[in-house]
């Protein structure tokens, strides 16, 4: 026989599982929370990831990467390096815009007026037109010359991703520091501000993760305990 209705026992409620649930909402709530409330330094801090600034030394060349800003500031550091007597040359680095012209040259253009010698200037001119491309070109000079001791001038933002490329396309034995030119675009304490700073941030997100997978295999190089070793002491022109 049926029992009626009203006898028929309750479905089993999970109290527990429920309570737990809430638990692990009220949790999530207030790391989100927590997040938002911190979002500012933690942005700062992804920001300031891409930059290296490491102590110049006395150095056999100086390297400008192309593609300076508007403003030359890669040039304008570099400049202010020779002009201390960190080492005797500079090397503009720059693709060709067109067969007979290119970015190296706007590079010379903008050291001569920052007071830099037409003797201290190496034009590097080439097609390259990634970073680890230009890599390859400038460490093809660096070695028909024998210069081991090398300052690398770039952008602030594209400083990490450049050590990383660098370090493992130059020789063994070459001594390399990497010196940050501020950048008039990024600013690593306020980049997601403005849709410039924003799209090189992420430009060089997606440059370092393509960086670490294509040279993966790549056992750096350059030396940094090397280039701490030297003597941080100018050298004359």
């Amino acid at each position: 026989m049926a029992r009626p209705k009203c006898c028929r026992p309750l479905p089993h409620v999970q109290h527990g599982g429920i309570f737990f649930r809430l638990i692990f909402l009220l949790f999530f709530l207030c790391a989100v929370f927590s997040v938002y409330l911190v979002r500012r330094p933690l942005l700062r801090l992804a920001g300031h990831a891409w930059v290296v600034d490491e102590a110049p030394t006395a150095s056999d060349a100086i390297v400008i990467l192309g593609d300076d800003n508007y403003h030359g500031d890669r040039a304008a550091r570099a400049a202010e390096l020779f002009k201390d007597g960190w080492a005797p040359r500079i090397i503009a680095s720059g693709r060709y815009l067109r067969p007979y012209a290119g970015i190296a040259e706007l590079e010379e253009h903008d050291l001569l007026d920052r007071g830099v010698p037409r003797s201290g200037i190496v034009r590097l001119a080439h097609h390259a037109d990634n970073t680890r491309d230009e890599a390859a070109s400038i460490e093809q000079m660096i070695t028909q010359h024998g210069w081991k001791r090398i300052l690398l001038v770039t952008s602030d933002y594209h400083t990490r991703r450049s050590r990383y490329i660098f370090a493992r396309t130059f020789p063994v034995g070459t001594a390399l520091r990497v010196v940050a030119a501020r950048d008039s675009d990024y600013d690593p304490d306020n980049w997601w501000r403005t849709r410039r700073g924003t799209k090189i941030f992420f430009h060089e997100l997606a440059g370092m993760l393509v960086a670490l997978w294509e040279m993966r295999h790549a056992d750096p190089q350059g030396s940094d305990s090397a280039s701490a070793r030297l003597k941080p002491s100018p050298v004359a022109g």
